[in-house]
């Protein structure tokens, strides 16, 4: 069975939830650099993006009564693997050691031109 995890005015750019808690385990879906209180997309660098996604997630981790200390993975988008530097300087201001398995992955696009998406997993 699943539960969905839905922010006060959590952005969507579809139909899905935010998060989805299951058997112990929070789903939080990826999350563009979308300002929720103006519906659009942040624009400027990797890390200014990077930022807005982490505030989005965090506010998914707290409407479930966790925050990053509970994440134990982390799935991180780039549109360019040259702004990894970039954005893992902002990634580490966020988890502290051990810090959570992470994977990042070169696409070809994102939603509404974003250059970063971030999902990540967390327990209860």
């Amino acid at each position: 069975m699943r539960q969905a995890v839905s922010p006060q005015g959590a952005p969507s750019v579809g139909p899905y939830s935010p998060a989805v808690v299951s058997n112990g385990t929070l789903y939080c879906s990826g999350q563009t650099p979308i300002d929720p209180e103006t519906g659009k997309l942040v624009v400027g660098s990797v890390a200014s993006q990077t930022r807005q996604c982490f505030t989005n997630l965090l506010n998914v981790l707290n409407a479930a009564g966790l925050d990053a200390s509970a994440v134990v993975r982390v799935g991180v988008f780039l549109t360019d693997m040259n702004d990894f530097d970039e954005m893992n300087a902002v990634y580490a201001e966020h988890f502290s050691e051990p810090y959570p398995a992470r994977t990042t992955i070169g696409v070809a696009a994102l939603p509404l031109g974003a250059r970063v998406e971030i999902e990540l997993t967390a327990q209860l």
